[in-house]
């Protein structure tokens, strides 16, 4: 380029006296040339690469706004999550711990029915039974009713055998027809008891000789509807899957469940280690056999009712959990759907009831939005990277705060990972922390998996004809003798 033709505001204007000043002149012009180049060069680059072109994205620029704000919106409650862990954990940790009933052990124990909840369990149901048979409850006082809902398999034929055995104690009931489904089933079974409590356990559960005194115990408080006992897997030793899952079980119920019960907000009744009023269950409609998940559905219906749920942690049972991770998908299916069926229909009335807390409110939204939060926490990922490959975050007023919040939770909530750790300290079994590490596994699997059910749920089965209920459970993996 030729030095007379730089700019008016760039061409040197200094005085020659000399050569070494013409040498001076001469390297500065130079220095001037090699700028300007390097800046059209650098221009260049950037109208050639369209990741590090902001003028594209101006046509864009109010719905990248819209995405900020939504993204806004998903940190913020995966933060409220994450305080709700750290809440609970510190809870156990340092709160009052309550177990209001745990030392009545001298009572006039009431009648009660046990339902064991069946379809095709041949290579579990029989151990159950047994169980239940050698239970420390007062004789005369306890009626076992295995509900064996069309079973196709040798269910049928081990009930009948067990209970030839000791007629006076266990009722089978066969059911060949009708709505099939577990709701169905103990609907049309709570309809032959003339007891006041029944207790429910899945068929794979292997209740202690103490535990239906522990369950029943709580149900002498008149305002109890429902009560909940802890789960614990018996295969924990199988393979990392079935430990992963010991300890995020151990977390569920170790410290969340009985948080939420030191905290008086909702404990949740599981389905099974749990019993009934019938009376509180009669007074909110009964058993829905409509639903996927009727656990968390009587869960909300008796509280927005005004019953009580109780927790009760030091009662616990054992149940097998999935050892392969083809049934651990299934069965998050399962639940995915059942929970966000429950908060479709319960949401509204939960929060329009006067008779709720304000604190169970709150953490019963939370509890029903759980599922919700996978879907919310990929498109949270998705906005961010969209947002930073069109440049949109830099320029946003706190985005320092946002990517403190959006790192602290790059993986979720991290919070749920200190509930695990809490839990195995709180069980004195430490050692299950070796491989905690292996839960960010389990965590990613489950994210995956829980928002295709809830994308399945709300965006293809609505469009499904002739949808019917059916049984779905987990698969099991004990084996009969002989």
């Amino acid at each position: 380029m030729d030095p007379d033709a730089l700019p008016a505001a760039v061409r040197p204007s200094v005085s020659i006296k000399g050569a070494s000043d013409n040498v001076d002149l001469r390297h500065t012009q130079q220095l001037i040339l090699d700028q300007i180049e390097e800046a059209r060069r650098r221009t260049v680059s950037q109208e050639d690469d369209p990741l590090l072109l902001r003028a594209s994205a101006q046509p864009f620029i109010w719905p990248l706004r819209a995405l900020n704000l939504v993204l806004y919106g998903v940190v913020l409650l995966i933060m409220v999550y994450a305080a709700r862990h750290m809440a609970f954990t510190l809870n156990r940790l340092f709160g009052h711990q309550r177990h209001p009933y745990l030392d009545i052990e001298t009572a006039h124990w009431p009648k009660v029915t046990v339902f064991i909840a069946a379809h095709n369990e041949e290579a579990v149901i029989a151990d159950a039974m047994e169980a239940l048979l050698e239970s420390d409850y007062p004789p005369g006082q306890m009626i076992i009713m295995p509900v064996n809902d069309r079973s196709t398999d040798g269910t049928r034929a081990i009930i009948d055998r067990i209970a030839a055995r000791r007629p006076d104690v266990i009722r089978p009931f066969h059911r060949s027809q009708g709505k099939p489904g577990k709701a169905a089933a103990l609907k049309d079974a709570t309809a032959l008891i003339d007891t006041e409590l029944f207790i429910v356990f899945d068929a794979d559960y292997l209740p202690s000789r103490g535990l239906l005194k522990q369950l029943i115990a709580p149900f002498f408080d008149p305002e109890v509807g429902a009560v909940m006992g802890r789960v614990v897997p018996l295969n924990p030793g199988a393979n990392l899957l079935t430990r992963m899952l010991d300890m995020e079980r151990a977390g569920g119920y170790q410290v969340d469940q009985q948080a939420r019960m030191n905290m008086k907000l909702v404990p949740q009744y599981g389905g099974t280690v749990g019993g009934i009023r019938v009376a509180a269950l009669n007074s909110v409609g009964g058993w829905h056999d409509d639903v996927l998940a009727e656990d968390t559905d009587l869960t909300y219906r008796l509280l927005i009712g005004g019953w009580l749920t109780v927790y009760t942690n030091r009662s616990e049972c054992y149940e097998e959990v999935p050892e392969s991770w083809p049934v651990r998908i299934r069965q998050l299916m399962r639940w995915t759907r059942g929970h966000n069926q429950a908060l479709a229909r319960h949401v509204g009335r939960l929060l329009s009831t006067r008779g709720v807390q304000k604190r169970e409110k709150l953490d019963g939204l939370l509890l029903l939005g759980t599922y919700a939060m996978s879907p919310l926490l990929l498109l949270g990922w998705a906005i961010t990277l969209l947002l930073f490959f069109f440049d949109s975050m830099l320029p946003s007023p706190g985005v320092l705060l946002i990517l403190a919040l959006v790192c602290y939770s790059a993986m979720g909530n991290f919070a749920a990972f200190f509930e695990i750790g809490v839990a195995c300290y709180l069980d004195g079994n430490g050692k299950r922390l070796r491989i905690l590490p292996f839960a960010i596994l389990g965590f990613l699997v489950s994210l995956v998996t829980i928002s295709r059910a809830t994308l399945q749920q709300s965006l293809i089965e609505p469009f499904k004809k002739n949808r019917t209920l059916h049984w779905d459970k987990t698969k099991r993996y004990r084996r009969q003798p002989g």
